[in-house]
């Protein structure tokens, strides 16, 4: 792949607690948009259905992100403060991301540390 190309893609390496899949985007893409597409959803089989479809509105949405870009918003910002999950529809991949899809009932829950 040539340099240039690269800038246009990023890659979303995702962890659902059983394996580990490596998914691309196109660089700008919503995290949430890619794990949907990617068959990695963010949401419960609850939540699946019924969500802000990417508002930021509801939370639902959650992943921990353990490499991948610093908070960059205000709701983000806290949630990582504060140790929930940050909302995947809020995230714009413009670089790689390594993210756990959290055991969740509808939230994922507060990680001390």
């Amino acid at each position: 792949m040539a340099e240039t190309d690269r800038c246009d893609v990023v890659y979303v390496s995702v962890d659902n607690g059983d394996e580990e899949h490596t998914l691309t985007a196109p660089a700008g893409a919503r995290l949430r948009d890619v794990l949907v597409r990617g068959g990695h959803s963010p949401h419960t089989r609850l939540t699946a259905r019924a969500n802000c479809g990417g508002r930021g509105l509801c939370g639902t949405c959650g992943v921990r992100i353990d490499a991948g870009p610093p908070p960059d918003h205000w709701h983000d910002t806290l949630a990582d403060r504060w140790g929930y999950p940050r909302l995947s529809c809020q995230i714009r991949l413009r670089e790689d991301v390594r993210v756990r899809l959290p055991e969740k009932v509808i939230w994922g829950r507060r990680e001390e540390g």
